[in-house]
């Protein structure tokens, strides 16, 4: 592993120059930087509230974002404090900035853009354990490609797969539609990513030694403390807390919905009604049929499910009336 990712002289000063934006033209990179993050958090924010998976893809490619979260790896592995504060400054600064661009393309909105009615929302306000497993997994790729220059070519794939704008964008959007409780979510899952990019970009960087070749490429290199390490590890435990509530509860969710649906089915069947849904939100538990009159008795499907130990569940029944009827003309 220590040979397949060695880097030269040549490679450190790359990798400081492409993740210090405050080096070479210090003026040119940070326009870049904010230009495209600004741009990135429109399309993310279009792409949320128009549900469309394509669009917010395409945010996640143009996104800045990866390079002062990689960049905080490298100040921590060189000692470098005062581009470690740099860089989480703009980390912090850029969060900021995308949250408050979802928040005001909020308010030309007509409607709530919540997880009860789009698809993007719903897929960024309950995080789990396996996020995070991806994001580690994602971060360390990232890492990896940036050590390695013949692999870069990765880093397209690594910037769809890590979620840092889209995120933003959804506590900016959740919050003006006031589901505080989703943009604390969505807070959570770019912070669980945040943590895992720096958390592996410090691995790799370590494991390459670049501490040990920095000084053949005149890069100056401080003392790495323990303490600075042990940050880093609190970080991911701090996240793994809630994730793994999220997971638990995610998992209680799952049990309950599979529980209920087949009461639901076996009780709409005998009416000659068909179950279109079964899901949770909130607390209450929707059931979504379908069929043509006389309209059933939801009073037998609430006794069905208090016979099966669901009786603390409150059920929301949706009756969706179907059927045709032939117009003829005049």
């Amino acid at each position: 592993m220590a040979g397949a990712l060695a880097v030269t002289a040549a490679d450190v000063t790359r990798i400081t120059e492409r993740l210090f934006l405050t080096l070479g033209d210090r003026r040119r990179n940070l326009t870049a930087f904010w230009v495209l993050l600004v741009l990135a958090g429109v399309i993310a924010t279009a792409g949320v509230v128009a549900d469309s998976t394509a669009t917010v893809i395409g945010a996640m490619i143009v996104a800045p974002l990866m390079t002062p979260i990689l960049g905080t790896a490298l100040a921590l592995v060189l000692a470098d404090r005062r581009q470690l504060a740099t860089n989480i400054a703009l980390v912090v600064g850029a969060a900021i900035a995308v949250v408050l661009i979802g928040f005001v393309i909020g308010l030309t909105v007509q409607i709530d853009v919540v997880a009860a009615t789009n698809s993007q929302v719903a897929g960024r306000v309950s995080p789990r354990l396996i996020d995070l497993l991806a994001a580690v997994a994602t971060g360390m790729v990232g890492a990896f490609a940036l050590v390695r220059p013949d692999v870069s070519d990765t880093l397209p794939g690594v910037a769809i797969a890590i979620s840092l704008v889209p995120p933003l964008a959804v506590v900016g959007l959740t919050l003006e539609s006031g589901a505080a409780g989703e943009a604390a979510g969505a807070l959570l899952l770019f912070g669980t990513n945040v943590a895992a990019i720096i958390a592996t970009g410090t691995v790799v960087m370590l494991a390459a030694r670049i501490r040990h070749v920095a000084p053949e490429a005149g890069i100056r290199v401080g003392r790495l403390r323990g303490r600075s390490l042990v940050a880093v590890a609190a970080s991911l435990v701090l996240v793994t807390v809630p994730l793994a509530a999220g997971s638990v509860h995610v998992l209680q969710e799952q049990r309950l919905v599979s529980q209920a649906k087949p009461v639901a089915t076996s009780w709409a069947e005998a009416k000659g009604w068909q179950v279109s849904d079964v899901f949770l939100r909130g607390s209450s538990l929707h059931v979504v049929v379908i069929g043509t009159p006389p309209e059933p008795d939801g009073g037998e499907l609430r006794e069905a499910f208090d016979a099966e130990g669901l009786s603390d569940v409150e059920v929301e029944l949706t009756l969706l009336v179907g059927g045709s009827e032939t117009l003829d003309g005049a």
